[in-house]
């Protein structure tokens, strides 16, 4: 099996460790609804995607 040559320090540890970050969103606007939405994704909005309606989306208020 595949063993390290030699022991990393305590500070190259944590330096190494340190880089793992959560990146931001991308976030897009619709421009049918103008409501954030991810790019490349059906608006959950208003249910359009390229320019046409792909998905018929309620407006839950009843």
């Amino acid at each position: 099996m595949a063993v390290p040559k030699r022991k990393w320090s305590k500070k190259r540890s944590r330096t190494h460790r340190a880089n793992w970050k959560i990146n931001p969103v991308n976030l897009v606007r619709c421009p049918q609804c103008h409501s954030l939405k991810a790019p490349h994704r059906v608006c959950k909005v208003c249910g359009y995607y390229d320019g046409r309606q792909v998905i018929s989306v309620d407006d839950g208020k009843k």
